[in-house]
């Protein structure tokens, strides 16, 4: 069995997609905990819910003290030994500090084809650029933001007529479908990139 921690900020909706497909048979992953940096994070009930243990770690305390932050990440995440740590909508970079120990073994998904827009504003930015075709990436994490080896990528149209909204509405259909598929082949050993079509 993979022990697989989640690591979220917001609402979760990827984490939920995560959650329940290691709640499916087959899969070599099962969740042992789900961190958010913000306890007000509407996820962290959801997790709840499911019947996954949650834990904060809010990084305001630390100013910029990015150390000492991810010192305490560390210390949350040692009872439950995680095997590999999902970024789901967590809004933190994580310095070389916490992400070299666990190269490998670090995932994140990422609403643009990546290596376009990193960063925020992805929506906009693509339609900013008219491009005809969006979509998201996952891949393993490392210090340097939204990089590291590409696992899978889904690729949306984008229509006429698109805004940011309509377009990230889309883009998250297929982050749903992407992100647990990789885990599920990830949890399994399996880094053979992923190509979904919408």
């Amino acid at each position: 069995m993979t022990r697989v921690a989640v690591f979220i900020s917001g609402g979760g909706s990827n984490m939920v997609s995560l959650l329940e497909d290691m709640a499916r048979p087959g899969h070599a992953g099962r969740p042992c905990v789900v961190l958010s940096n913000t306890a007000s994070a509407g996820g962290l009930a959801k997790a709840q819910a499911m019947g996954v243990t949650t834990a904060v770690v809010d990084h305001r305390p630390f100013g910029g003290d990015r150390a000492a932050f991810e010192a305490a990440l560390d210390a949350a995440l040692a009872p439950f030994e995680p095997d590999l740590i999902c970024l789901a909508g967590f809004m933190r970079k994580l310095t070389a500090g916490f992400t070299d120990p666990r190269a490998g073994r670090m995932i994140n998904i990422h609403p643009s084809l990546l290596p376009k827009y990193k960063g925020l504003h992805t929506h906009a930015r693509a339609l900013d650029a008219g491009d005809g075709v969006h979509g998201c990436t996952v891949h393993e994490v490392t210090a340097a933001l939204d990089d590291g080896p590409i696992l899978g990528q889904a690729q949306v149209p984008v229509l006429p007529g698109d805004t940011p909204d309509t377009l990230a509405a889309r883009v998250l259909v297929q982050e749903h479908r992407l992100y647990p598929a990789v885990l599920r082949r990830f949890a399994a050993g399996d880094r053979t990139p992923l190509f979904l079509e919408s």
